[in-house]
């Protein structure tokens, strides 16, 4: 797998654009000839810095949330590096499914609820609330991730506060001992191409990502997102 990394800095834009290739080789007897992937990540700087946002927690008090979530992590949500570190994000979040895997720093202070320790706790986007529209942004946590924003030995305390209103703000994705990682769906086949981005580390959320050939060098197919994965149709081969 070899992973080039070109930037492209724009002075009046408040993003940049981080292309990643990747040399993805799949397996000639399940069906595939080798494919490259081109993954586009879009960082908005704007998010820099701490904002207002709503918080809830969903699943059991010490658990990961869902079994996964929308995103469709899976179990991986409750193994490192997420650690049931995760939330659900509302609609301005979720972003229909781009903002599967981003990371945010999220903490609350004593002056709006006692049990809160003010230290910023890192947690990724896994998993969709559609609901959670009575913010502008809102993160519904796993039980461990509202409960790590309290001070030691408050955790129960502060997850009962209902809707507690809590300060975010977009950071890095930090990933040790992994590296961006693709799992081929398990509906791909000869006419079809799926696969689940995983641990972008770095900064931003997917922005885009082409596929072709690896022997074809001329076009490249956009690829369609449903989710975290990302599809595309694909003329059969020899």
């Amino acid at each position: 797998m070899a992973v080039v990394y070109h930037h492209l800095n724009q002075h009046l834009l408040s993003f940049f654009i981080v292309i990643t290739v990747v040399s993805l080789l799949l397996n000639s007897v399940s069906g595939f000839n080798p494919k490259l992937l081109n993954v586009s990540m879009k960082v908005d700087q704007s998010s820099s810095s701490w904002a207002a946002a709503g918080a809830t927690w969903y699943g059991s008090p010490n658990g990961a949330g869902s079994d996964g979530g929308a995103c469709g992590y899976g179990g991986a949500v409750e193994q490192s590096p997420f650690s049931s570190l995760i939330s659900a994000g509302g609609p301005s979040l979720y972003k229909s499914g781009k903002g599967c895997g981003v990371c945010y720093q999220v903490k609350c202070t004593s002056s709006v609820n006692k049990a809160c320790s003010g230290n910023p706790v890192t947690v990724v986007i896994t998993d969709e609330c559609p609901g959670c529209t009575n913010e502008a942004v809102h993160f519904d946590l796993s039980g461990t991730a509202f409960g790590a924003m309290a001070s030691s030995g408050q955790a129960d305390q502060l997850r009962n506060a209902g809707v507690l209103q809590i300060q975010y703000k977009s950071i890095e994705c930090n990933f040790p001992g992994k590296t961006i990682t693709f799992k081929v769906d398990s509906g791909s086949n000869a006419q079809y191409f799926a696969s689940l981005i995983e641990f972008e580390d770095g900064p931003g959320e997917l922005g885009s990502v082409d596929l072709k050939q690896a022997l074809d060098q001329d076009s490249w197919l956009p690829m369609q997102q449903s989710w975290e994965l990302f599809g595309n149709s694909t003329p059969a081969r020899p």
